[in-house]
Order: C-alpha cells, then sequence, then structure tokens
C-alpha cells in the first residue's frame, strides 16, 4: 500500500508541475498584449508603460517569473503563505480575499458532496433492491429529472418556492458560523440541495447498475448459498464492490466543485471562487484567474488521490496490480 501511494503521489506532483507551467504560459507569454500596456490607462506613455511593468514584476525574463510564481506559491511570499501576489487591478495582496472566497467555496462544495453521496447511494440502492417496481421507476424518473433541469432554473425554482412563496428557508446571501450554526446551514440548505442533484442522480444510476451487475456475479451466489443474510450479501459484498467506481468518480467531481461552482454561486449570490473569477476575468485581473486556476488544479490532483488510496482500499486489486 505504501508504494501505491508513493507512485501517486509522483503523479500528483508531476500534474501540478505541468499545470503551473502551462496556466503561467497561457496568461503571460501567449496573450499578444504586453499585460503592463493593459493597466497602464488610457494613451500611457513609454516610460509610465516601463514603470507599470517594474512594479507588476513582468520586467524579469520567463523563467524568472516563472520561477517566483511558483516559489510565492508553494513557499510563501511577504504577505504570507500560500503567496498569491498582488491584483493587477486593486493593486492590494490575493492572499487574504481569496482564502476568505474559498473557505465559502469549500463549504458549498463539500456540503453539496455531502448530500449527492447519500442521495445517490439511497436511490441507488432502493432502485436495485426493488428492481421493476414503482420504486425502481419512480428513483429512475428522479434520476432522468436530475440529470436535465439545468442548475441556475433549479435555483431559480427553489428560491421561488421556498423563499418567496413558503417562507420556510432565507433566500441569497452568505451567512457564517459565527452568526449562527443555524442561520449558517439555512443559508447553504438550498445551494447545498440544488447543485447536489445533478451529481446525485449521476450516482444514482451508477450504484443502481453496479449493484445489479454484482447480484448476478458467481461470488454474490456462493454468500447467499452459505446461508448468509440477505442484509449482510447486499451491505457487506454487493455494495462495497459497487461503491468503488463512485468512490473514483466522487473525487474529482468534489476537486471540480472546490475550483468553484460558478452557476450555483451567482443564483444565491455566495461570495465563493466562482463569482471571484467571474469579476476577474471582466476586469483582466491576470493574477486572480491564474491562481483560481492553479487552485481549482490542486484540488482536482489531491481529491483524485484521496480518490485512488480509497479505491485500493475497497479493492486490493488495484493496489497489487
Amino acid at each position: 500500500m505504501a508504494r501505491y501511494i508513493a507512485r501517486r503521489l509522483m503523479w500528483v506532483l508531476l500534474v501540478v508541475i505541468l499545470v503551473t507551467f502551462l496556466t503561467f504560459l497561457i496568461f503571460f507569454v501567449i496573450p499578444p498584449v504586453d499585460p503592463a500596456i493593459l493597466f497602464a490607462g488610457r494613451a500611457p506613455s513609454e516610460r509610465l508603460i516601463e514603470e507599470v511593468r517594474q512594479s507588476l514584476g513582468l520586467d524579469h525574463s520567463f523563467w524568472v517569473q516563472y520561477g517566483l510564481f511558483v516559489k510565492r506559491i508553494f513557499l510563501g511570499d511577504e504577505y504570507g503563505w500560500p503567496g498569491f501576489g498582488l491584483s493587477f487591478v486593486t493593486r492590494s495582496p490575493i492572499r487574504e480575499n481569496f482564502l476568505e472566497r474559498a473557505f465559502v467555496t469549500m463549504q458549498l462544495a463539500i456540503g453539496a458532496a455531502v448530500v449527492w453521496l447519500i442521495l445517490g447511494v439511497l436511490i441507488g440502492l432502493t432502485s436495485a433492491l426493488k428492481r421493476g417496481r414503482w420504486q425502481d421507476r419512480a428513483s429512475m424518473g428522479f434520476a432522468l429529472f436530475g440529470v436535465s433541469a439545468p442548475v441556475f432554473w433549479l435555483g431559480l425554482m427553489a428560491l421561488y418556492i421556498f423563499w418567496e412563496k413558503l417562507h420556510w428557508l432565507p433566500g441569497t446571501g452568505y451567512s457564517s458560523f459565527s452568526e449562527g450554526v443555524g442561520q449558517w446551514f439555512l443559508h447553504f440548505l438550498l445551494p447545498w440541495v440544488v447543485l447536489a442533484l445533478l451529481f446525485a442522480a449521476f450516482y444514482a444510476r451508477m450504484v443502481r447498475g453496479s449493484l445489479l451487475e454484482a447480484f448476478g456475479q458467481d461470488w454474490i451466489r456462493t454468500a447467499r448459498a452459505k446461508g448468509l443474510s440477505e442484509r449482510k450479501v447486499v451491505y457487506k459484498h454487493a455494495l462495497r464492490a459497487s461503491l468503488t467506481p463512485v468512490v473514483s468518480l466522487f473525487g474529482a467531481d468534489l476537486g471540480t466543485l472546490l475550483g468553484g461552482a460558478i452557476i450555483t454561486e451567482t443564483v444565491f449570490n455566495l461570495p465563493g471562487l466562482g463569482t471571484y473569477v467571474v469579476r476577474s476575468v471582466q476586469n483582466g485581473d491576470l493574477p486572480v484567474i491564474m491562481d483560481v486556476v492553479v487552485f481549482a488544479s490542486l484540488a482536482v490532483a489531491v481529491m483524485s488521490l484521496v480518490a485512488d488510496i480509497l479505491y485500493a482500499y475497497l479493492d486490493p486489486r488495484v493496489r497489487y496490480s
């Protein structure tokens, strides 16, 4: 198991190096316009452009700029760790604003992941155990609805029904832990459910298909022939084998959401990374965009590593192959 984890860590390190290099290349080398010109104002003089270039650190060579970028990210800068540099627009450190918004996105993503994992496994399990009955048809109907309904439409309909009409839940906005756990939970409940429905639908269909396939395997028939209870056969043997594809997909999905659920954050007015990067794209704030891209890539790589480890734990054949 230790050798397997070490190999996966090496792959994650290689992915991180490639992502940081390509990201820096795309944002600072490929664009045809010098970033210093973009932020020097209208009709700038050559002297002003050179002053802006020096203040932004763009007067160094590509490799020096890339080395400084990697050093800031992983070792920190004068503003602390991790080092995210200065915003081109506000000329202020990105770190504090970035970490605040990343914390909001993490709360949204992790909460939605818990909801969709519970819903997906329970609905898929019910559908597989009640195959051909009304429970199965209702579950697959839910899956079809979850896959087909756009997130922005679900968000607006949820706000209209549960906030505008029924007054059961608060509307848009963000409430922190300091304002009370109850208010925090109620403000996040609708975004969690709306964001989770699409993923829960995929997971329900995946769990159902995996369970039905497992029920037809020889080792399940052998377990039943040994006299094991149906409950033990389903939950200890069939369900565990069916969760391996769920675990592998779950890590990638959660890592992607940590990069920013743009539509959900916009509909519910949550100050997360999604709305942050949209505003930065509109303003042309390259360091912020680059930091969000690197953070999203790191999140996907780390969560994929966690998923690989859990996958190997559930299926020992993976780590021995």
